[in-house]
């Protein structure tokens, strides 16, 4: 049974590989992380260029300071989104603050409301993302198609029991969207600014 404070062998040996300066460990990891970064950030931001920004600002985070992830809090790819969510939000925050100077366009709260449901809407794409493919085939009948837990059940070849099951533990992570860390964040590496 593996120790829950060991992290994966390929995450320890990315940030070792990073911490050495080697930058084909960079490309890997942005070949694999890139779209999960863009998306969040996009998501918080509604802007592609904003996207593309943010997408360079994290991976230049993460090259010029892999030791700022730790292996033991948690995976490499949960920290990024959560550094990812982290810069969207203060560029959004910053952008909006600029509009509100300029333009006038709300208050403050509103400014703060906006924020937030860009913060969670984010965290629901990233738990989405991440929830196991049985879960997220299931979510997905029930919202995209308007399938019941039972024409979900003969699409997936699944009883109508497990159906229900599938999608009463994916409601059940989505609804963790609202909350102030983003799932699966161990402390200390923080959620939605």
């Amino acid at each position: 049974m593996a120790q829950r404070d060991v992290p994966p062998r390929w995450d320890r040996t990315m940030q070792q590989r990073l911490a050495r300066g080697e930058a084909a460990a960079l490309g890997e990891l942005y070949d694999r992380l890139a779209c999960l970064v863009h998306g969040l950030a996009h998501r918080v931001l509604g802007d592609e260029r904003a996207a593309d920004s943010v997408t360079r600002e994290v991976f230049a985070h993460v090259w010029e300071h892999p030791d700022s992830y730790d292996p033991r809090q948690g995976p490499l790819r949960t920290w990024v989104a959560v550094l990812t969510q982290r810069l969207a939000v203060q560029r959004l925050r910053a952008t909006e603050t600029a509009a509100l100077t300029r333009e006038d366009p709300g208050t403050t709260e509103e400014l703060e409301r906006r924020v937030r449901r860009a913060s969670v809407a984010a965290r629901a794409d990233y738990i989405v993302q991440s929830m196991p493919a049985p879960l997220r085939s299931a979510l997905e009948r029930a919202y995209f198609q308007r399938r019941d837990y039972r024409q979900t059940a003969t699409d997936l070849g699944i009883t109508e029991d497990e159906a229900r099951r599938r999608l009463r533990l994916g409601l059940q992570l989505l609804s963790t969207a609202h909350d102030s860390e983003t799932p699966g964040t161990p402390p200390g590496h923080g959620g939605a600014a």
